[in-house]
C-alpha cells in the first residue's frame, strides 16, 4: 500500500484517485475549490461518470481515500504525487502549462527525498525535461504517465487499459510507478519523457484523424451510391485499421482533441516542421459542421430563417455531461445565425446555464421535436433510439429527421412517413 498525492480533482483527477485507491492504496486527493472539496467528502460526484459514485464512497468507507485543500501538508507526507491539472489552450495553440508550473513551484520545497513526481497533465512535447530543471533537486524523480481515458467509460479505461505508459529518464523511478499499477492486467510501456509526450499527442490527433476520415468516406459514399455501414465493415476488419472510430457523425469535439491537435501543429511548427497533414483534419473537422447543416438547409427546403428545429443533444458524445467544444453546440451556432427557431434536449442537460442565448431547452424528446419543421440528433444519446417515433412523427409540422448519428433503423423510419436523411447510409 503506498500513499499517493493526487493534485487536481478534475475529470482526471478524481478518477485517479478513486482508482488507485480502489487498486489499495491510500489516496489524498487536493484541490484549490474548497467547495468541490466539500461535496467530494461528503461523498458526491460533481460530475456525471459511470461508476465514479461507487468507488468514491467505497474508498471512503474503507478511508482510503479523502479530499483536502491543503497541498503543502499533503505532499509532504507522501512518495508518490500525481500532478493531475489542467492545460488549456492558448491563443497561439500552444498549451498553458502555467498551473503545473506553478504547483510544481509550490510543492519542491516540501517533498520528502524520494518523492516521484507523476504527471498526467497532457502538456507540450518537452515540458518535463523543463520541470526536471525547475525542481533543482537530485533526490526528487519526475515520471510521465498520459492519461488515456474517454469520458463515460473513464473508471473501465482506466482499470482495464490498454496499456500504461511510463515516461521516465530514472529506470528505478519508472519501475516504482509501474509497481503501482500491479493490480491490473495490462502491458507497460516504457519509453523516455519526450516520446511519452508524443504519445499522448499523436494518440489523440490520430483518432481524430480517423473520425475525420469516416466522415469524408461517408460524403463519398452518397455520393456514389455506396454504404457506409457496409464499407466501415469491411475497412475495419482489416486488423491494420481496426473497427474503432469508424463511425460516422457531425465532428470530433471535446476538451481533448481540439487543443491536443492544435499543440501538436504548434509544437511541429515551431521545430520547423508544418503538420499540413493535421491542418487539413482540422479543416475537414470544421467543413463536417457546414456540411451537417447544409443537410438541414435542404431538408427545410432552404427557409431555414422561418423553420423551427428540434435538436437532440448537446454533450459532445454520449454518456458524459461535457458540452465543451462539442460539434452539436457548433451546429447550433451555425443555425442560428440563419435565424432559426431552436429547441434541444439532452438527458444530462437541466438547464441553460453556460449555453448560448440563442436556443430553448425543451424537457423532453417529445416537447424538443413538437411543432419542429426537422428533428435532428447530434449525440448518439440511446434515449432517442427508443423514443417512440411513430407517436412524434404527428406532433411536428413537417416529419423530417436528420440522423446525424445514424443510430435510428432508417427503413422503420421511411415505414412511419418520414423524410429520414443519415450519413452515407443506403
Amino acid at each position: 500500500m503506498s500513499e499517493i498525492v493526487v493534485i487536481g480533482a478534475g475529470y482526471v483527477g478524481l478518477t485517479s484517485s478513486v482508482c488507485l485507491a480502489h487498486l489499495g492504496h491510500n489516496v489524498t486527493c487536493v484541490d484549490i475549490d474548497s467547495n468541490k472539496v466539500d461535496v467530494l467528502n461528503r461523498g458526491e460526484v460533481p460530475i456525471y461518470e459511470a461508476r465514479l459514485p461507487e468507488l468514491l464512497q467505497e474508498g471512503q468507507g474503507k478511508e482510503s481515500l479523502r479530499f483536502t485543500t491543503e497541498l503543502e501538508a499533503a505532499v509532504s507526507a507522501s512518495e508518490f504525487i500525481f500532478l493531475c491539472l489542467p492545460t488549456p489552450q492558448e491563443s497561439d495553440g500552444n498549451a498553458d502549462i502555467s498551473a503545473v508550473v506553478s504547483v510544481m513551484n509550490q510543492i519542491c520545497p516540501t517533498l520528502a527525498p524520494g518523492s516521484i513526481i507523476i504527471n498526467k497533465s497532457t502538456v507540450p512535447i518537452g515540458t518535463s525535461a523543463q520541470l526536471i530543471q525547475a525542481i533543482g533537486r537530485t533526490d526528487i524523480s519526475l515520471v510521465s504517465n498520459p492519461e488515456f481515458l474517454r469520458e463515460g467509460v473513464a473508471v473501465t479505461d482506466f482499470l482495464q487499459p490498454d496499456r500504461i505508459l511510463i515516461g521516465a529518464s530514472d529506470r528505478e523511478a519508472a519501475e516504482k510507478v509501474a509497481g503501482l499499477y500491479q493490480a491490473i492486467d495490462a502491458p507497460v510501456i516504457h519509453v523516455d519523457l519526450a516520446s511519452a509526450e508524443t504519445i499522448k499527442y499523436a494518440t489523440n490527433s490520430f483518432l481524430a484523424t480517423k473520425v475525420s476520415f469516416v466522415n469524408a468516406l461517408a460524403a463519398v459514399c452518397e455520393a456514389v451510391g455506396a454504404d457506409i455501414e457496409s464499407v466501415t465493415r469491411g475497412l475495419g476488419s482489416d486488423q491494420r485499421i481496426g473497427s474503432r472510430f469508424l463511425q460516422p457523425g457531425p465532428g470530433w469535439g471535446g476538451s481533448c482533441f481540439p487543443k491536443d491537435m492544435e499543440a501538436l501543429i504548434t509544437t511541429a511548427s515551431a521545430a520547423g516542421y508544418e503538420f499540413d497533414l493535421l491542418r487539413a483534419v482540422v479543416k475537414a473537422n470544421e467543413q463536417q459542421f457546414d456540411r451537417l447543416v447544409a443537410k438541414i438547409e435542404d431538408l427545410v427546403t432552404g427557409d431555414l430563417a422561418n423553420s423551427t428545429i428540434g435538436v437532440l443533444g448537446l454533450t459532445f458524445k454520449a454518456h458524459t455531461d461535457d458540452m465543451r467544444n462539442s460539434p452539436a453546440l457548433e451546429i447550433v451556432q451555425r443555425l442560428a445565425s440563419k435565424g432559426c427557431t431552436i429547441k434541444a434536449y439532452d438527458p444530462m442537460v437541466k438547464n441553460e446555464k453556460g449555453l448560448p442565448t440563442t436556443f430553448a431547452l425543451a424537457p423532453t424528446i417529445e416537447e424538443a421535436v413538437r411543432a419542429s419543421d426537422i428533428a435532428v440528433i447530434l449525440t448518439e444519446w440511446p434515449d432517442f433510439n427508443r423514443a417512440n417515433w411513430a407517436a412524434m412523427r404527428d406532433t411536428m409540422k413537417a416529419p423530417r429527421v436528420l440522423d446525424g448519428r445514424n443510430i435510428l433503423d432508417r427503413s422503420q423510419m421511411l415505414e412511419m412517413g418520414y423524410d429520414y436523411q443519415d450519413l452515407g447510409r443506403l
